[in-house]
């Protein structure tokens, strides 16, 4: 707590320990279960294991507690909760392929990356004292984040898995440029928005009582349908595409409070999708793949065969699951990264699945709060959007596997195995801390 003028102003931080300890315990019991079930659990290294969890907790409150303490108490615990699921997720996938005879080690090597995201994110509070200095980095970002999307298409970097072009290849290692490059177009996006938002909100015809932006001023979002149409052409790689476009739209949105423009960007999408599954044959093949995934044609020829084992998995789960460490992820291709999701659904059932969609929802609104309660209009867009992003990559990731939506590359943040996925997530949280610091620290306060 700190002291204003005789008045005790509270900052959350003892809220957030106690929520922190409850994250540390879910993360433990789901590596103690995992272990249990595969005959692997040993104490000591169990012991271990939760005595680097309450470490990590320990140092990054204290973090915030030095370099932000006014910030968001909620956020932190809910990162952390899911994080652990995801770890315990991972080691569980370890254990099926070895069964099989297949020795992976994902769950350490997620570790580690867990690790350097979250030594990011202090560096992000510790570095980064006043979000608006990345104002001044408008253009910049949006040069990087252009850079980010294209480097996929190198020849010499540039490797194709899954048939998705959005990897490239540094010192042996595959890292997903398009996971950076989504924080740059956001500062890129806040930054423009801000400076053009009259322009964009009150031109325009009125039609059907809705006023419709200028031709002229269409022209933020065309470059944005266009960069968005290209990733899905050229990179195949629908998930990039609809979450660049989505994020845009809906800071657009945030920025204008204009609904004709959330109409004009999803019949565009739209629009574009359908042309793109029509001319080029790549496209529609995905598409196919979507529409028609239990039709045993397509399932023979391989192409529906990952979505509907996924399908399968979470259907054998049930309303409860069959119980960590209990079912049968290995027979899901990808079963730790794109398909994580089937995995927890089929061994926690449709309950733990709602729990952690639960987790993801509290952490999109702590965004949108904070978002509403910044008064400047930089970090307002900025937080608004960093929180779009989490909630758009969720809902892409969750509606491919359940085939709401056409399935993509993208991973779910804080859960499924990948280093890219986590570095820039853990990043987007200290961004999101350092916004909400300065949203409700007191005036007064230094």
């Amino acid at each position: 707590m700190a002291t204003v003028a005789d008045v005790t102003v509270r900052t959350g931080r003892r809220a957030e320990l106690g929520l922190l300890g409850i994250a540390v315990l879910i993360a433990v019991l789901a590596r103690g279960l995992v272990d249990y079930h595969a005959d692997y659990l040993e104490l000591v290294p169990l012991a271990i294991y939760a005595g680097v969890w309450v470490a990590v907790a320990l140092g990054v409150h204290l973090a915030v507690r030095r370099w932000a303490a006014f910030a968001d108490p909620v956020l932190l615990p809910a990162v952390l909760a899911l994080n652990g699921i995801g770890l315990a997720m991972i080691r569980r996938v370890d254990f099926a392929y070895a069964a099989r005879g297949r020795d992976t080690d994902f769950g350490q090597v997620q570790m580690i990356w867990t690790l350097l995201g979250i030594t990011l994110c202090v560096l992000v509070l510790v570095l980064l004292r006043d979000y608006r200095l990345l104002r001044r980095f408008t253009y910049t970002a949006g040069v990087l984040g252009l850079i980010g999307l294209l480097l996929p298409l190198m020849p010499v970097i540039g490797t194709q898995i899954n048939g998705a072009r959005i990897w490239i290849s540094v010192f042996g290692k595959s890292l997903q440029p398009g996971e950076f490059a989504k924080i740059a177009l956001v500062i890129f996006f806040a930054g423009y928005l801000v400076s053009n938002r009259d322009t964009l909100a009150l031109a325009g015809p009125k039609i059907l009582g809705m006023r419709f932006p200028r031709p002229r001023d269409m022209g933020p979002l065309a470059l944005v349908w266009v960069a968005a149409m290209l990733v899905q052409i050229y990179e195949r790689d629908l998930g990039t595409s609809l979450l660049l476009f989505g994020i845009f739209v809906a800071m657009l949105y945030v920025a204008t409070e204009r609904l004709s423009w959330v109409i004009v960007g999803f019949v565009m999408f739209l629009g574009g999708a359908v042309l793109a599954g029509t001319l080029f044959s790549h496209v529609g093949a995905r598409y196919t793949a979507w529409l028609h995934a239990l039709d045993p044609e397509v399932y023979r020829s391989g192409a529906s065969e990952q979505l509907v084992r996924g399908l399968f998995g979470m259907a054998s789960g049930g309303l409860f699951g069959t119980g960590l460490g209990e079912g049968r992820p290995d027979l899901v291709p990808y079963a730790e990264s794109d398909f994580i999701v089937s995995s927890l659904g089929e061994e926690l059932g449709l309950t733990g699945l709602m729990a952690i969609l639960t987790l993801y929802l509290i952490i999109v609104h702590r965004a949108l709060r904070t978002a509403i309660g910044i008064r400047h209009g930089f970090g307002k867009l900025l937080a608004a959007g960093l929180g779009f992003a989490i909630a758009l990559q969720v809902f892409i990731v969750v509606g491919g596997v359940t085939r709401v939506i056409p399935l993509t590359g993208l991973t779910t943040p804080f859960l499924a195995y990948g280093g890219s996925s986590m570095l820039a997530n853990w990043v987007v949280i200290g961004l999101l801390l350092r916004i909400s610091d300065q949203a409700r620290r007191p005036d007064e306060v230094a």
